[in-house]
């Protein structure tokens, strides 16, 4: 293992067992992330809002990673990833269960705050278990691992969508839509997630520490924005973040368009969850693929197809807009994963603030839905897709250009 990177666990075997107790993790972040696409649309109409007040949903809810990030990072360096991972766990249910008051009380703005506050534990947790997944194992293989945890995540994603189309669209098909119907559903969750943590307490998972700095390096002379391949994965992960959140906000109100679908709230629901489970498929193949063949490539590659496929659905009706928009999930699939490992390389012990500063920027699912938000708006849902085609033309670059080191950087204490 190259020294950059801190220790796991001694030998190839001892990873197995602990990398697949994580990615119930990323399923759980996955699942409740993608919830918010069913949310979205119910309280756009409980609340009578218009697209651009309906996307503070995502708003507050990625908000949180830009705001709580940075000192997520710090706190894992004090306290490590394991109990990094119980504390995010523990601030999620916390959220879950302000979701019942705010419902109760009426009041939207109660409701960003609970998201905001449940995103606030889900960043905690990305900070902790991305780079957890990187480091436990062989360097070279770390894209690769990290794509089969994001498959793993894809399924909650996938899996989310039809959850809340059950019990909060389900419920309302013969009444007129009312908050109180996601009562239950994140009761329901902040169970889950308290019985996972835990769980997490008892089990005796390998304590990788986050990297300090070592002898070849000092965290004082160096600097993360002294990493142009950071720093620019940093915007990558930001425009791709918002790109496949923004597409996911607005598949609902999209399918319901009588030149589109014609589908109800409850039918398109649920095939949001294509859109979830063509990522989930993207994922296990990618997980393979990056072993093969440079992730840099891989990633270039999904990039441009994403971006056909929207501009394919923007100027078509019927079921070619449908399943082509549904279509860009597959490509989005290896995306995070692949821009996240090829950002933090040799980051040595800037790993943890590297990883910090990523989850940071997945703030892109703030703004950029926020932003096709006023497109819609102004012109109409379909041709507001434009603003994520935008956003995969940069990761193209960043794939093909952006993410090559310079080679006469020294990089965590390894001179090229």
């Amino acid at each position: 293992m190259d020294q950059s990177m801190p220790k796991a666990a001694p030998g190839k075997a001892g990873y197995h067992a602990p990398f697949a107790v994580m990615t119930t993790l990323f399923f759980i972040w996955g699942f409740i992330t993608a919830l918010n696409d069913i949310l979205i649309p119910h309280l756009k109409a409980a609340f009578e809002l218009s697209y651009t007040q309906a996307m503070l949903v995502q708003f507050c809810f990625f908000g949180a990673y830009f705001l709580v990030a940075p000192f997520a990072g710090k706190l894992i360096e004090r306290i490590g990833y394991l109990k990094g991972i119980i504390t995010g766990l523990s601030i999620m249910a916390t959220g879950c269960l302000l979701f019942y008051p705010a419902a109760e009380l009426g009041v939207y703005g109660l409701f960003l705050a609970a998201l905001f506050i449940l995103a606030s534990g889900i960043t905690i947790l990305q900070v902790s278990a991305n780079p957890y997944v990187a480091i436990l194992g062989p360097q070279n293989t770390a894209a690769s691992r990290l794509n089969l945890a994001q498959a793993i995540n894809s399924l909650g994603h996938t899996l989310g969508p039809l959850f809340g189309a059950l019990l909060i669209f389900g419920a309302l098909q013969e009444t007129t839509a009312d908050a109180t119907a996601v009562q239950l559903p994140y009761l329901i969750l902040a169970g889950f997630i308290i019985v996972t943590a835990c769980t997490f307490k008892m089990l005796h998972l390998p304590d990788v520490e986050a990297p300090h700095p070592e002898n070849e390096i000092s965290s004082e002379n160096d600097s993360i924005w002294r990493h142009p391949t950071l720093l620019f994965g940093a915007l990558a992960i930001f425009l791709y973040v918002g790109a496949e959140v923004s597409i996911g906000s607005f598949l609902v109100n999209y399918f319901s368009e009588d030149h589109i679908g014609q589908m109800s709230e409850h039918q398109a629901g649920r095939m949001v969850s294509y859109y979830w489970g063509a990522a989930m498929i993207g994922r296990f193949v990618g997980a393979a693929l990056t072993r093969f063949v440079p992730p840099a490539y891989v990633l270039a590659s999904n990039a441009l197809l994403a971006i056909c496929m929207v501009l394919i659905s923007v100027f078509s009706e019927g079921d070619l807009a449908v399943w082509s928009i549904i279509g860009v999930g597959f490509f989005n699939s290896i995306m995070f994963p692949t821009i996240f490992s090829l950002a933090i390389r040799g980051l040595g012990p800037l790993t943890s603030r590297g990883s910090g500063l990523l989850c940071q920027a997945i703030v892109g699912g703030a703004i950029i839905p926020l932003f096709q938000g006023l497109v819609a708006d102004s012109f109409n849902v379909q041709v507001s897709f434009l603003v994520p085609a935008l956003a995969y033309t940069y990761i193209t670059w960043y794939a093909l250009s952006g993410s090559k080191q310079p080679v006469s950087k020294s990089y965590a204490g390894i001179t090229s």
